[in-house]
């Protein structure tokens, strides 16, 4: 059954449909960079709201800034914008769904005039981005928003045809802003620390450069609420387009799958209204900083612990580094010894619990969570979900082995090559850059480490992790993951 408005009552009972008229909902946010994630995540808890009555103003328009969101937005469009979340896991309580909450996508690359009005509009109160770490125009070695990229001078020289979110928004609250419309709120969705902190930060860098008095305006009138966000949502494959289609009999051209588990732990401060998102299972906090440390350091820390010495060993999915007991050992110590200790207390979270539930989820069989997709774009997550730990427990004069073994995986992944002769791509945008940092064994503590943008500036005068990097890089070019991992933990052969 192709999905669409008049085929939705038609579809299998087990599957769960709208229940609101699509007809009835108002779109009052743009989300900029819909993928799997904004559609298993901020578009699944609208939907849900909806689905009790509420929310109905809030519906979604998708925003597309990229050549390649238009074969996003065309297949969206074949079935009115409906998708399916196909939620994936190894227990009996998983859900098929039908999330009706996006009513529209918009391309930059069909006019960028007609964006910017949408977002200009006085029914759109809240702008939301998935635009993934790098997308932020961040130097991480300085915390300083990077100007100098030629997007971003492009947009300063052309305020009107803008390319990127900076450009995007600042032409529209200058719009807002002339029309005596009120500002709305820029919620960031993406996985980094302080992720409002940062999407600030980064657009009042990019107003001071276009227009001061802009500036000004921004910063006393739009918000920027933090949030901790969590549901492990592979990239959607064939295999599982098929696998909805055999197992449920609906032809949706880009259903999103994800696991059962989902988080969103979100600041209450929007300055122009926002969905009642805590009906659906949203937490709302004066503060998220506690809840993302304690995901950051111990679920992103730990998925790049286990993916590059996964993808060194020759496995390519997560459930395959949770089925080899070595790695499970690795992952928990990882946790236990050198993130735990520096977490503050996480107001209602059992973190012994948490972190058994990390555990299991990485462990999903169903999921089949791709460790390429975890090994993508290490140049920016390393600095964000491993470096801080690392530089604690420098500053602490604690052991760093486990923590020297993620950062030595990851510059021997960068040869391109697995312990079984098996050569593969680099999924990073610094790829070509990372490479050459490790293509001379003799000089690659001193090039990849001195790297101040990834690793800061602890770590590279530290001799003592200078000096376990060298060992545990050795290690795994010489004797492999396995034995690697029985030393570190003193386990016997």
């Amino acid at each position: 059954m192709k999905l669409n408005k008049h085929n939705l009552t038609q579809l299998a009972p087990q599957v769960k449909i709208p229940a609101y008229a699509l007809a009835d909902t108002r779109q009052g946010i743009a989300h900029i960079g819909v993928g799997g994630f904004h559609r298993a995540h901020q578009a699944y808890y609208t939907d849900a709201l909806m689905n009790t009555g509420e929310g109905l103003d809030w519906s979604i328009c998708g925003v597309g800034l990229r050549a390649e969101d238009r074969k996003a937005r065309d297949d969206l469009a074949g079935q009115d914008y409906l998708f399916t979340l196909y939620e994936l896991g190894d227990t009996d309580d998983t859900e098929v769904r039908v999330i009706g909450a996006l009513s529209d996508m918009l391309l930059a690359e069909d006019g960028a005039q007609a964006l910017i009005d949408k977002l200009a509009s006085p029914q759109i109160r809240i702008v939301s981005l998935t635009i993934t770490e790098g997308g932020y125009c961040i130097d991480d070695s300085n915390g300083e928003f990077m100007a100098h990229l030629p997007q971003i001078q492009h947009d300063l020289a052309h305020p009107k045809t803008p390319k990127t979110v900076f450009g995007f928004i600042c032409a529209a609250l200058t719009q807002r802003r002339a029309a005596g419309t009120a500002a709305f709120t820029v919620m960031s969705c993406d996985n980094l620390p302080h992720n409002g902190a940062v999407t600030r930060k980064a657009l009042l860098a990019f107003a001071a450069l276009h227009n001061a008095e802009l500036h000004d305006w921004i910063k006393a009138n739009v918000s920027f609420p933090n949030a901790m966000v969590d549901r492990i949502t592979p990239m959607t494959s064939t295999a599982h387009r098929l696998q909805l289609h055999d197992a449920h009999g609906i032809d949706d051209a880009w259903p999103v799958v994800c696991e059962p588990f989902v988080q969103w732990v979100l600041e209450d401060k929007f300055i122009n209204g926002r969905p009642a998102w805590e009906k659906v299972g949203v937490q709302f906090t004066d503060d998220v900083t506690p809840y993302e440390e304690m995901k950051i350091g111990l679920l992103n820390g730990s998925h790049l612990a286990l993916t590059y010495l996964g993808f060194l060993k020759g496995y390519r999915f997560v459930h395959e580094t949770m089925n080899d007991p070595l790695f499970v050992a690795y992952m928990r110590a990882y946790m236990d010894l050198d993130v735990t200790p520096h977490l503050a207390p996480v107001p209602g979270i059992d973190l012994t619990a948490y972190k058994q539930t990390l555990v299991e989820r990485f462990s999903n069989q169903a999921i089949a969570d791709q460790l390429e997709r975890v090994c993508s774009d290490g140049s920016s997550k390393f600095p964000k979900f491993t470096v801080p730990t690392i530089n604690r427990l420098i500053a602490d004069g604690r052991e760093t082995e486990r923590a020297a073994l993620v950062v030595a995986a990851w510059a021997l992944y960068l040869k391109g090559v697995d312990e079984n002769g098996v050569r593969y791509n680099i999924p990073d945008p610094r790829a070509e850059f990372c490479q050459g940092l490790v293509s001379d064994d003799a000089l690659i503590s001193q090039r990849l480490l001195g790297v101040e943008e990834i690793f800061g500036t602890a770590i590279p005068k530290s001799a003592a992790f200078v000096a376990a990097f060298e060992r545990c890089y050795a290690s795994l070019r010489d004797k492999g993951v396995t034995q690697t991992l029985q030393k570190l933990l003193n386990k016997p052969d």
